[in-house]
């Protein structure tokens, strides 16, 4: 789990504003392009039958595991491949890095256990930057 555990940190560090990695990026631009942002994203999950694993992201409590044969249920092999372009890796290493990933990502986004009103992710990454600048 230690490649996992590295994409994680980067990714996490990437919403806060630190280190880059493509695949988190892709996932950022995904979830601002999904139609309806990250509100669309999580419906996309309920859409699935995944609305409880997808809610526990949201929330303030411990978040949900998801496979990677549920991410590629609810976003598509072709989304998957995309973010694998992406990040250079294969399409099921994407998958399985996604699903260590985006339970982090969109917690991250709902610091408050709720979904923002507005769609756009990179006014969220702003405001955890802006919280986190007041805080140093």
């Amino acid at each position: 789990m230690g490649l996992l555990d590295n994409l994680e940190n980067q990714v996490l560090g990437n919403v806060v504003g630190s280190s880059s990695n493509p695949l988190a990026t892709g996932l950022l631009q995904m979830i601002q392009n999904q139609p309806g942002g990250l509100q669309g994203l999580v419906q996309s999950f309920e859409n699935k039958g995944l609305g409880g694993v997808a809610a526990s992201w949201v929330g303030t409590g411990p978040n949900a595991p998801v496979t990677s044969d549920q991410i590629h249920q609810v976003l598509g092999s072709d989304q998957v491949k995309a973010l694998a372009a992406k990040a250079g890796i294969s399409p099921d290493m994407a998958g399985s890095a996604i699903a260590q990933l985006l339970p982090g990502i969109v917690d991250k986004l709902t610091p408050n256990g709720q979904v923002p009103a507005h769609n756009s992710v990179m006014d969220v990454v702003g405001g955890l930057l802006q919280s986190m600048q007041k805080a140093s």
